[in-house]
Formats: C-alpha cells, sequence, structure tokens
C-alpha cells in the first residue's frame, strides 16, 4: 500500500526550457515533457514522496509571462504516472472553478487506478482571474469562490471514498452520483491556500493534509489559525499533516545560487542592485537560497521550527537540469528523517 504522507514534495511549475530565465531561448515544444518526466524520475529516484504540477493554463506572475509554456495537469500526471512507479502524484492544487466536483472526483480516481494507487487530490478555490477571463470560466467573488469549492467537497469527499453524494446546492447538484472503479476508499484530499478562516476551516473538516501557502514569515500566525480551526471542528490538529511550498534556489557554489536568485527576481520585475534591503526581503519571502547546507538551515529555522511537517520545493530556475533534484532530495531527506 502506498503512504499516504507527504513529507518530501517537488513541483514542477515551469515549462520554459532549456533556462526558464530566458524565455526567448525556449527550446522546442517536443522537449517539454521529456524534461518534465526526467525530473519527476530523478525526484523519485532521490528521497522524494510526491511529484506535484500545477493547475494552471498560462504562466503565473512571478514565475513569468502569461504567454510562456503551460502544459494541463491531469493529461501530464497521466503521463507522468506510466514514466514512473512509485512516487506519488498530484497537482498543487487544482483550482475548483474549473472543472465540475463530481467530474474531478472521476478524474482524480482515474489517475489513481493508472498510477496503481499514487493520486493525491489536492484543490484549492482558483484565484488567477486572467485564466478565468480569457478561457471563459466563472470567476465570481471571493465568497463565490469558497462557496464553491465548499460545496465542492461535500461531493468530492464522499465520491472518493464509496460514498455516493446527494447534494442540491448553490453552485452544484449531485444526486446519488457513482464513482467506479476505485482502487481504494481513502484517497488523500490536500487543501492548499493560506486563508485562515475559510481554507483552513475547510481542511479542519474534509482534509488529509493542508498545503499551506503564505510568506515564510507568516508561518507563526498561520499555525495559530490552524489550531483554532481545528478546535473548532473538534478535530486534534496532529492528525491534519501540513507542508510548505518553498522557491529554492541552490547550488553547491553559494554565490552561484546567489547570482541565479537575482536572475530570476529580475525577471519577475524586481532589480535587487536597487531595492532596498526591507523590500528584498519582502520579495524573497518564499525564497531559500545557497549551498544545501545554506538552504537546509533556512528550511529548519523558518519553516520545519514554525510547527509544518513537511516540504514541498521547487527549483525553478535550475531544476530541469541533470542532478540538481538528486541534490535537494539528499539535502531534505537529511533534514527530514
Amino acid at each position: 500500500m502506498v503512504d499516504k504522507r507527504i513529507r518530501i514534495g517537488y513541483q514542477i511549475p515551469n515549462f520554459t526550457y532549456p533556462d526558464p530565465l530566458a524565455p526567448e531561448n525556449a527550446g522546442p515544444v517536443a522537449d517539454i515533457f521529456p524534461t518534465v518526466a526526467a525530473q519527476a524520475r530523478e525526484a523519485e529516484r532521490s528521497g522524494f514522496d510526491t511529484v506535484f504540477v500545477m493547475d494552471h493554463f498560462y504562466q503565473l506572475p512571478g514565475l513569468g509571462a502569461p504567454s510562456e509554456p503551460m502544459l494541463e495537469a491531469y493529461t501530464t500526471l497521466g503521463a507522468l504516472s506510466g514514466a514512473t512507479s512509485e512516487i506519488k502524484l498530484s497537482a498543487l492544487v487544482t483550482g475548483n472553478t474549473y472543472r465540475n466536483p463530481a467530474m474531478l472526483a472521476k478524474t482524480v480516481t482515474t489517475l489513481d487506478v493508472v498510477s496503481g494507487g499514487r493520486a493525491v487530490c489536492a484543490i484549492g478555490a482558483g484565484w488567477f482571474q486572467l485564466e478565468h477571463d480569457q478561457m471563459g470560466f466563472e470567476f465570481g467573488t471571493f465568497t463565490d469562490r469558497f462557496e464553491r469549492l465548499s460545496e465542492s467537497l461535500e461531493i468530492l469527499s464522499p465520491m472518493l471514498r464509496g460514498g455516493r453524494p446527494e447534494l442540491t446546492g448553490k453552485w452544484y447538484s449531485a444526486h446519488d452520483t457513482l464513482n467506479q472503479p476505485r482502487l481504494r476508499d481513502d484517497l488523500p484530499i490536500m487543501l492548499g491556500g493560506g486563508g485562515e478562516k475559510k481554507t483552513f476551516g475547510l481542511a479542519a473538516r474534509y482534509a488529509d493534509h493542508l498545503n499551506v501557502i503564505c510568506n515564510a514569515s507568516e508561518l507563526p500566525r498561520k499555525m495559530d489559525a490552524l489550531a483554532a480551526r481545528c478546535e473548532e471542528a473538534g478535530r486534534d490538529r496532529d492528525t491534519l499533516e501540513t507542508s510548505f511550498l518553498s522557491f529554492v534556489i541552490m547550488d553547491v557554489d553559494g554565490d552561484r545560487a546567489r547570482s541565479l536568485a537575482h536572475d530570476y527576481l529580475r525577471k519577475t520585475g524586481v532589480d535587487p542592485e536597487v531595492i532596498d534591503d526591507e523590500t528584498y526581503s519582502r520579495a524573497t519571502d518564499r525564497m531559500f537560497i545557497g549551498t544545501p547546507d545554506d538552504v537546509a538551515d533556512q528550511l529548519q529555522r523558518r519553516v520545519l521550527d514554525q510547527g509544518i511537517d513537511g516540504l514541498v520545493i521547487n527549483m525553478v530556475p535550475n531544476g530541469h537540469l541533470p542532478g540538481k533534484v538528486a541534490e535537494a532530495g539528499a539535502m531534505l531527506t537529511a533534514l527530514l528523517n
């Protein structure tokens, strides 16, 4: 049986190869998926327990221009199930607004079947308005999106667990809905986000795992809020796993890592040469930069010491280069085991 825990995850958020920091030099489209699969296989060999892709259709602000390559998540995960054999597979996280929840349950369950029980159903409310506007998905208000997420979980959770949901909601309906075949009735549900009331409250009610998405400096407050939501739901906080998404820019040459971090910031419109220390600190609050020892120390102090259980990292500037994921896996395995 596949271990349900998510302790060491690797996210692939960028498909601009061979140089994510220079999209004008993008290589052939035919090379994109082989590069993704190579990272997933290297993660599997290197101690990572889960590989994630983003559920977006355009590249995100802070990572690149909307026009940069972005693969559809569940097609990619299905292909990765055939390219790997043990590592768990998930989106980080599925945008609820993009799919009917019963259809999403069927999609994730099918991924679980074809991967031999390696799927994770990760979901969030959705936030990238440009995709919604240009692709014709209803965006709605903040309140709308969380009402929809709550209703979705009323359908998803029983469908993944062998139940047959019955709901006539404001946004969705399901009537004695079937979900066959299923490989198991304990497919894990992950929520992702940083909302201290709504997201954390839904996680306390429905989730096996919460990926906390915020600046590292906010973690003490977030963890207090999560404890409060669990208490309100009558749930033992220790039964809800947590992880934190970290932007790792690492190289055995620390100066090289810091140079890559500055190049990354420039791509996102921040010039590290002209901003003050406070602005630089805010711009790098989710980043962990330096040698493997430097990064391990930062992750310990800034994340794990705040009460987070596991780490999900991405390596936007250089994770696609052979050997870089393995270096990160060795560092994280030593840190968490």
